[in-house]
């Protein structure tokens, strides 16, 4: 089995429902599709959503995947896959979605061609665990409003956006925790909207207020002062912005730990054998492991998920970015029941372009 062509293409979706996080507002995604198609008849499909995290924009995305990836792939047997995928990522190394896409659809065709969900030719280690999905910086009223119509949803766990008022991301966090009860997990999310001494406060009140983790509260530069925080406070702060890479995974795993998780988002490290690497870092460090997104097609969620459920280290899901486009580009790739995400008993991603 060869593949014989490259297909892109582009697609721009407005939000349902426009957020604030600590540092930019959004309203709309420009999101990346691929589709690789074989001499066999089988095709894999992947999807990116280039951020300014990594510093890549849409249009070098874009020209990433249309200029280079047919040249990395054509006339290539995608079953030689790690081979296959260590050649993409080093080619397209400062445009981490386009591999990010790529690397998802040679897995599709991998799995498709052995007639399986891609979770089980990975190995899978999980059935099925809830999602949180996100409330942004709001005002109360409409924190508390948006957290009715998720529980009422099914959601059991929401992550609330944090980072612009140390005081009233306290008082929002208190009120939010009265109003949905002691069984709703909530997690915060500062996006490196904090210091030292403000992330030190807030973590005085997360037995209080049960708050299961924080994310990123520093800016991703400031390992170092991450690394001042008493063991039980690190156990309970997840790494974002901090973490792209394998390199990066192996210099957070060193101890004195700064994090207790790791948020793998395929869009940040390159794909689903990037994030791999750094699962199997995250392990023996004693690590647990979130896997997140950025507002992306279920594509892309779908390659999150089946990643995040062969890998023994993951404790934590937060795979809702397709809950908030206006219309996705593709279907199918998972299943919600409950707030918990299912895998579908289809080969590869269980995904499918749409028309």
């Amino acid at each position: 089995m060869r593949i014989r062509h490259l297909e892109t293409w582009q697609e721009s979706l407005p939000l349902v429902r426009p957020y604030t996080i600590a540092f930019k507002s959004v309203e709309a995604v420009s999101l990346h599709f691929v589709r690789l198609a074989t001499d066999s008849g089988l095709a894999g499909i992947g999807s990116a959503a280039p951020t300014d995290i990594t510093g890549e924009t849409s249009e070098a995305c874009g020209k990433a995947l249309s200029d280079i990836g047919p040249d990395l792939v054509v006339g290539r047997d995608p079953r030689q896959l790690p081979e296959f995928a260590r050649s993409v990522r080093t080619a397209l190394e400062s445009s981490p979605s386009a591999c990010a896409a790529i690397d998802m659809a040679l897995h599709d065709l991998m799995a498709r061609a052995a007639g399986k969900p891609l979770v089980e030719v990975l190995g899978r280690r999980h059935e099925s665990l809830p999602t949180s999905i996100t409330i942004g910086i709001r005002s109360l009223d409409d924190t508390l409003r948006e957290a009715v119509e998720y529980t009422r949803r099914g959601f059991t766990v929401l992550k609330v956006k944090l980072g612009h008022d140390l005081q009233q991301d306290i008082e929002r966090l208190g009120a939010l925790r009265r109003h949905v009860g002691p069984e709703i997990r909530i997690r915060a999310d500062a996006n490196q909207g904090y210091n030292l001494e403000q992330t030190i406060r807030l973590t005085e009140q997360v037995a209080r207020l049960r708050i299961e983790f924080i994310e990123q509260p520093l800016p991703a530069h400031a390992t170092g002062a991450m690394r001042r925080l008493p063991a039980s406070a690190a156990r309970r702060m997840a790494a974002d912005e901090s973490l792209h890479s394998a390199d990066d995974a192996r210099r957070l795993a060193e101890p004195p730990h700064p994090f207790g998780i790791f948020n793998i988002k395929l869009m940040k490290c390159g794909g689903i054998s990037a994030a791999r690497d750094i699962a199997r870092i995250a392990r023996p460090a004693g690590i647990q492991l979130m896997w997140g997104c950025m507002d992306e097609s279920a594509v892309s969620i779908a390659a999150a998920l089946h990643a995040a459920y062969a890998s023994a280290a993951t404790r934590f899901l937060d795979l809702d970015g397709s809950f908030d486009l206006s219309r996705d580009a593709a279907s199918g790739g998972f299943r919600l029941e409950g707030g918990r995400l299912h895998t579908l008993e289809l080969p590869g991603l269980g995904a499918s372009i749409n028309g």
